[in-house]
């Protein structure tokens, strides 16, 4: 029988992959930018890093495409090689972006603090929920059903708090750049146009994570 609750999905799956076009045509765009003081993504976040006081937290080359991360477990922004190395607008944005987790985290950011303390949980619910879910629902095992929604939501949560941290990281990377002196005021207009078009993937996985979890608490009224 057909699922009317998936209809739900629909258009947030659609949006999801607008925005995920949306970055990699921005960054594509901006990346054929250089910066006009000639500084590679390592080298401005290294600035910033420094600038507020953390010299010790050291900036890693990584392989992949927009792999760029900040492991606050071992102190180390990890930039791919197209951010590490190159002199564009786009590299200084996605760089200096990840040096403002690391000042986060230097800050006790809460909201940084709040993810960090429920990522274990939302780790298990995003790969068992589904599982121990639609066990229940197909073998009529309430038990299941909700311990799925309840480790699911814990994930829900865990994107939606997301939002308030990278958009805190974009605000930062951007004041900092100005503060400076590493981006004109054409350039800070780039950075910026970077950095909203990445936070639409974060704000679509957080529709998703919502929705999927109103679809199942739907399904769950069923029995």
């Amino acid at each position: 029988m057909f699922d009317i609750t998936f209809m739900l999905l629909i258009p947030v799956f659609v949006f999801a992959l607008w925005a995920q076009n949306r970055v990699q045509s921005t960054y594509a765009k901006y990346s054929r930018v250089p910066a006009a003081r000639g500084l590679t993504g390592q080298e401005a976040a290294r600035r910033l890093l420094d600038a507020g006081g953390l010299s010790a937290v050291g900036i890693e080359r990584i392989a992949g495409n927009l792999t760029d991360h900040y492991d606050p477990r071992k102190r180390v922004l990890r930039l791919s090689e197209a951010n590490f190395d190159g002199r564009s607008v786009a590299a200084l944005g996605v760089a200096c972006h990840e040096a403002g987790h690391a000042l986060q985290h230097a800050r006790g950011y809460a909201p940084l603090q709040a993810r960090q303390a429920i990522w274990p949980v939302a780790r298990f619910g995003s790969t068992l929920a589904m599982p121990l879910f639609f066990i229940g629902f197909l073998f009529h095992y309430p038990m299941f059903m909700d311990v799925g929604i309840l480790v699911y939501a814990v994930a829900a949560v865990f994107t939606v708090v997301t939002l308030p941290v990278e958009f805190d990281a974009s605000h930062r990377a951007v004041q900092l750049l100005t503060t400076h002196g590493i981006v004109s005021t054409q350039e800070r207009g780039q950075v910026q146009a970077v950095l909203n078009a990445a936070a639409l993937t974060y704000v679509a996985s957080a529709l998703m994570a919502v929705t999927q979890l109103l679809r199942l608490l739907l399904l769950r009224g069923r029995r």
